[in-house]
């Protein structure tokens, strides 16, 4: 089928790693928000929390769908990585690797597997509790209805110093991951021109600094004291 013939083309890949990305990008955006309400205090995290896992089918539909469109990103990241490397010494991969790329478009797929092990961390000490169990344990009591204390795991979790350094300096991969990665969604989906292809790469670094500030803020104001039970 000639969709299909389409979406298997390095155009085609294209198009599906940046629409996914831009998926991406806008759920690390609203997991930040979502994260940054430890500083409104405990009933407020919580009751985030709370809200986010109101309905198990919801949450899991949710997860799942997340995981897909993750594993999507990272097919396609491969497979144009190895189009790109067959493509060595030709135009197409002249430009790929010009001398004047920056090192955070050089370096994509490496920052790449880095965030995904980081995902991968993130998902078994805070969502499933796999590498410290006694996080289940942690309820408390809210209108008479036990529940998890998520404002409290968080806290036990990044008081541990190499937790928090893992944390922010994975984030900060995250966000150099993100710097060129945003901007380059705007041309994978067509959306650019050399009139304000400057713009997009100011506007991919603007944002990757505020991902960087507002995530490594919460492990950050834990270390210092700044948040605590």
């Amino acid at each position: 089928m000639p969709l299909i013939k389409f979406l298997r083309s390095t155009v085609g890949l294209k198009i599906i790693m940046g629409v996914t990305g831009a998926a991406l990008f806008a759920f690390t955006v609203i997991h930040m928000v979502g994260n940054l309400q430890i500083f409104l205090g405990q009933e407020a995290l919580n009751n985030y929390a709370q809200m986010l896992h109101a309905s198990d089918e919801v949450i899991w539909g949710f997860r799942l769908g997340l995981g897909a469109v993750a594993a999507l990103h990272i097919i396609c990241a491969v497979v144009l990585t190895i189009r790109n490397r067959a493509a060595r010494g030709s135009e197409a991969y002249a430009e790929y690797a010009a001398p004047g790329a920056s090192l955070a478009s050089r370096t994509m797929a490496i920052s790449g597997v880095i965030v995904a092990a980081f995902i991968i961390f993130h998902l078994l000490h805070f969502t499933t509790q796999s590498i410290d169990p006694s996080f289940k344990e942690l309820t408390e009591i809210h209108k008479g209805v036990e529940r998890h204390d998520v404002y409290a795991m968080v806290i036990k979790g990044f008081q541990v110093p190499w937790v928090s350094a893992f944390y922010i300096i994975s984030v900060a991969l995250v966000s150099f991951h993100l710097s060129h990665g945003i901007a380059s969604c705007f041309r994978s989906m067509g959306l650019t021109n050399p009139a304000y292809r400057e713009v997009q790469e100011w506007f991919g670094l603007a944002f990757a600094v505020i991902i960087f500030v507002g995530m490594a803020a919460v492990p950050a104001a834990v270390l210092l004291g700044l948040v605590k039970l």
